[in-house]
């Protein structure tokens, strides 16, 4: 029986994740997850693939969204009115425009001191438009491509297998940041062919497979490049299409509800991976749960 053994979200895009029991799934995914971004002084967003700090940087936000903290080593810790009425200024996503509300001089100062180059910091709006693209497309906040980044432990323990094979060392779940773990699924990979599941109150549809970058090369612990893996080792058997390689899957939640830890995670339509014929290790064909 699959079952969610970690909830995860992200309040500040690039910072630290924040582990939960439970969580509100939303149209854009985990309430408050990516609704905040740091970006330069020109409103480019800064990731962890150019500013690995950004690891470092822990954010709390109260349930109701209104109070945002954020903690770093060497700093003291800032505590925030989050601002969801001021002035837009114009911010930058993959090339993409979008708008955010600036959250003040504070906190681009306090950023600016963690990072060590000008930053500030800015909110989601709440007329945020955003569509997501894929099989199922959806929406999100200032996430990378979805509302969800989902992996099973299984997927993870294929990489691990493999890396150990070249005397690599393991990596953690939370070197991939995703926001919803599963375990259950036998066969690494299963998210990839799962396109229609339940799990809690809530109906999720599959959107695409989630390309890794360099993010994936960064201890989140230390804040530190570490590569080249698994970049290398995935490059492997992980291949994509249409360039790059792919490691877990992208949702987009058609029906909202709540999601707990040990929720049973029902895949009601099942499709074919879109990396093809299975990878090594992994028998191919469709699954039942």
């Amino acid at each position: 029986m699959a079952r969610v053994i970690e909830l995860s979200y992200y309040p500040v895009k690039g910072c630290a994740g924040v582990s939960a029991r439970e969580a509100e799934l939303t149209p854009a995914g985990l309430a408050h997850d990516r609704t905040f971004m740091v970006v330069s002084e020109e409103g480019v967003y800064r990731t962890q693939r150019r500013d690995p700090r950004l690891a470092l940087i822990r954010p709390a936000v109260s349930d109701d969204g209104g109070r945002l903290t954020l903690h770093a080593p060497d700093a003291e810790s800032l505590e925030l009115r989050v601002d969801t009425s001021g002035a837009r200024r114009p911010v930058v996503l993959f090339g993409t425009a979008y708008q955010g509300i600036d959250q003040g001089d504070t906190a681009a100062a306090w950023l600016s001191d963690v990072l060590g180059v000008g930053s500030r910091l800015v909110r989601v709006p709440p007329e945020h438009d955003r569509v997501t693209d894929g099989r199922t497309p959806g929406t999100a906040g200032y996430a990378d491509s979805g509302a969800l980044h989902v992996l099973s432990r299984s997927t993870l323990a294929l990489l691990n297998g493999k890396l150990a094979a070249r005397g690599a060392a393991p990596l953690p779940m939370n070197r991939f940041r995703p926001n919803i773990v599963i375990d259950g699924w036998d066969e690494p990979h299963t998210e990839d062919r799962a396109h229609l599941l339940r799990t809690g109150t809530a109906e999720l549809g599959y959107a695409k497979l989630a390309l890794r970058c360099a993010v994936t090369m960064v201890e989140q612990e230390s804040g530190h490049k570490a590569g080249p893996e698994p970049l290398r080792t995935l490059a492997d058997y992980r291949r994509a299409t249409g360039g790059g390689v792919a490691f877990g899957t992208k949702l987009s939640v058609l029906r909202p509800g709540r999601v707990h830890l040990g929720d049973e995670v029902t895949v009601t339509v099942w499709g074919d991976s879109e990396l093809g014929s299975a990878p090594s290790g992994v028998q191919g064909g469709n699954l039942s749960q």
